[in-house]
């Protein structure tokens, strides 16, 4: 079941779409690419010659929200593995088996190849970043299953971090994302995500994101929160080694 690539997809109501995909294109600089699918509804984000592993997708219904692809070998063996470890079948499709997590989180296995880790941008005032990590939030009461599930499902160890609310998984030479799981003080609801930037400079990244139209949620000592027609998301000081 171990992935060979990640790609997190950021999922938009019609109206939100647009102002998504262009609010991510000027954070990330990257190039468009799309728009795919049977209804023009995905496009991804990647730099030049670089595979995708960010992109949006216009969603007929539901809310604003974010999902992860994992790439494997076999989506549909894949998917009765994820079954067997407690995910529940939503779409069963051999070429994209969409499932959701024990608390309700939406994943997809994909076959669609793909490799190659993109490197940090590199910005006129020469501090760098990149999005680098999914965090999965998760409701307290089902920290427990859900972090043993996404350990069977990325095919590695969860390990403790500094911060007692978070854990991480192992990351697997080639994957462009990590995963962070963060148990939410709330005791129930569905777990959900946000995606995470790594910076050698948060002030310096923080105002660059404000001059292109997020707004500051908050800021804690690792971290800072944003949000902007793109969804919230945070800026972390980590080395963005990728």
């Amino acid at each position: 079941m171990e992935p060979f690539w990640l790609k997190v997809m950021l999922d938009f109501t019609p109206d939100h779409y647009q102002g998504a995909v262009d609010h991510w294109q000027r954070l990330t600089g990257y190039d468009v690419r799309g728009p795919a699918g049977d209804h023009a509804e995905f496009q991804g984000l990647a730099p030049v010659s670089r595979p995708t592993f960010l992109a949006l997708q216009r969603i007929a219904d539901g809310g604003d929200r974010v999902h992860l692809d994992l790439h494997v070998a076999d989506p549909s063996a894949a998917a009765v593995g994820a079954i067997a470890a407690g995910a529940t079948m939503i779409t069963d499709n051999p070429e994209c088996e969409v499932l959701s997590s024990p608390g309700g989180f939406v994943f997809c296995f994909v076959a669609d190849p793909s490799e190659g880790v993109t490197a940090a941008s590199i910005w006129p005032d020469d501090h760098r970043s990149i999005v680098d990590q999914l965090c999965i939030d998760i409701p307290s009461r089902q920290w427990d299953i859900e972090t043993a599930f996404w350990a069977k499902i990325i095919g590695t160890d969860v390990r403790p971090t500094d911060e007692a609310e978070f854990s991480s998984i192992a990351r697997n030479p080639g994957l462009p994302l990590r995963i962070l799981l963060q148990r939410l003080d709330e005791p129930t609801g569905l777990v959900r995500g946000h995606i995470d930037w790594a910076t050698d400079d948060r002030e310096a990244e923080t105002l660059r994101h404000q001059a292109l139209g997020s707004e500051v949620v908050r800021r804690r000592d690792g971290w800072t929160v944003l949000t902007g027609p793109g969804g919230t998301y945070c800026i972390t000081d980590r080395l963005p080694l990728a």
